[in-house]
């Protein structure tokens, strides 16, 4: 104890509690400039109908105290992401609350792109899904027919094939390497890849390549000069496919279609190798079923005229060829596998240059195997 008097404890040298201080300013923090960040990047509906935050001055006290307002424009995108997170148990269903369209649309994909890091929705729906699974979600059908005018093509050619099988082999090449050109073409197309030109130029160089070895060989060693390219083909579309760089699914896709084309677009050769009468009745049969076939008729009506119309043509073709009435079986089993070749051009929501080549083409593709056999 001593008789000093009291004195105050001294204030730490350049500290003034009484001094006037200016007014606080905000900081933020790291998630605050992350969420301003974000905030910027894209248009939501925060950023225009929101001014920006201003910053409140503190209140003077003994000592500056930092501000944290709550900014306005992340309150949804919050609310939205512990919504997400932490799911409300279901309820009683309430009326709801009308509120702008395109407030809630552009809150909506103003949380998803905060919390996930996705796009914007959009109004159209799931651009990933095709029309045909679209159209099966719905309930839809995706068959598309091609028509009258793909029917007439096909009735055409059939009957330039029925026509030239009879002058001479060299005769009937010409419309058939037109039908091995559009089926190699129509099929890579059927199937989604285009342009596939290396493919389509494989599978019909495969095709003509057929052509030759049926023309030198003879029609008498048919079998051979068809299965012989054939089995080439599948072999050096396996090399090339290896060979690729592409991703794996994308390679194996590819040898499919590449095979399948090739082995359609070699099969083809089976007018060259059949009997020419045999070759006229199918091809003015496969001409008269898929006329039939594009007629306004229900399904099983339409199928059945064409098979009876098919028939009828056999045996019409073969009363005049000399076949008699085994044109009727080689019209009606080439009408069978002609409508297994337009039921393969009708799927998935095809595309008019896929009716128009694949539509046209797959039918007397379809058929040359069963002419070449039954011949």
């Amino acid at each position: 104890m001593t008789n000093q008097p009291y004195e105050p404890y001294e204030p730490y040298e350049g500290y003034d509690p009484y001094q006037q201080q200016p007014p606080a300013q905000p900081q933020w923090g790291y998630e605050e400039q992350q969420y301003a960040t974000q905030q910027w990047q894209g248009q939501t509906w925060e950023t225009q109908t929101h001014a920006p935050v201003q910053a409140a001055a503190a209140p003077q006290t003994t000592a500056p105290e930092t501000a944290y307002p709550a900014p306005q424009s992340y309150e949804r995108p919050y609310v939205a992401e512990q919504q997400q997170a932490h799911p409300a148990p279901p309820q009683r269903p309430q009326a709801p609350t009308p509120e702008p369209a395109s407030s809630s649309s552009s809150a909506s994909a103003s949380a998803e792109s905060a919390g996930q890091g996705y796009g914007p929705a959009t109004l159209a729906g799931n651009a990933r899904i095709t029309d045909a699974q679209r159209a099966r979600l719905e309930g839809r059908s995706p068959i598309i027919e091609p028509g009258m005018q793909p029917a007439l093509l096909t009735a055409l050619l059939g009957l330039l094939l029925a026509v030239a099988a009879p002058i001479s082999s060299y005769a009937l090449v010409v419309p058939l390497v037109v039908l091995q050109a559009v089926t190699a073409a129509g099929w890579f197309r059927l199937n989604g890849m285009w342009p596939a030109r290396q493919g389509i130029a494989l599978a019909f160089l495969g095709g003509v390549t057929a052509d030759v070895a049926v023309l030198v060989a003879g029609r008498d060693q048919a079998p051979a000069a068809i299965l012989g390219p054939l089995g080439i083909w599948v072999l050096l579309t396996l090399v090339l496919q290896l060979r690729s760089h592409a991703d794996p699914d994308t390679r194996m896709y590819g040898l499919m279609a590449t095979v399948a084309s090739s082995a359609l677009a070699i099969i083809a050769t089976g007018f060259l190798g059949a009997d020419p009468d045999a070759v006229s009745v199918g091809a003015a049969a496969v001409a008269v079923a898929v006329l039939a076939r594009a007629l306004p008729l229900p399904t099983p009506a339409s199928v059945a005229v064409s098979l009876l119309a098919a028939a009828g043509a056999g045996i019409a073709v073969g009363g005049m060829t000399g076949l008699g009435t085994k044109g009727a079986l080689i019209g009606a089993s080439a009408a069978v596998c002609a409508l297994v070749g337009h039921r393969a051009a009708s799927y998935d929501y095809p595309s008019r240059f896929v009716h128009f080549t694949a539509g046209v083409a797959l039918p007397l593709t379809a058929a040359a195997p069963v002419v070449w056999i039954l011949h």
